[in-house]
């Protein structure tokens, strides 16, 4: 059974914000990676950033661990 890094963004960032039905990701294949962006409610923006960008970082992290998996890279963008 193999999950989509889409499924897998949204499943991470629907835990941390209190709009889940705002979320939108948006894949985008390049030529050598993968690019995710990631839309939100400008309500739940500092929930998904957090306090100096550590949250953002961390979700960054959790998508190159899984997108290792693939073999591809990675890139999350914020909007």
């Amino acid at each position: 059974m193999e999950i989509s890094l889409k499924k897998i963004l949204e499943d991470i960032v629907k835990a941390l914000v209190d709009k889940p039905e705002a979320i939108s990701v948006t894949e985008q294949e390049e030529e050598d990676c993968t690019r995710l962006i990631l839309r939100v409610d400008p309500d739940d923006m500092g929930k998904v950033i957090g306090k100096q960008g550590k949250i953002a970082k961390s979700i960054r992290t959790l998508m190159k661990a899984a997108s290792n998996k693939e073999g591809k890279k990675i890139f999350v963008d914020i909007e």
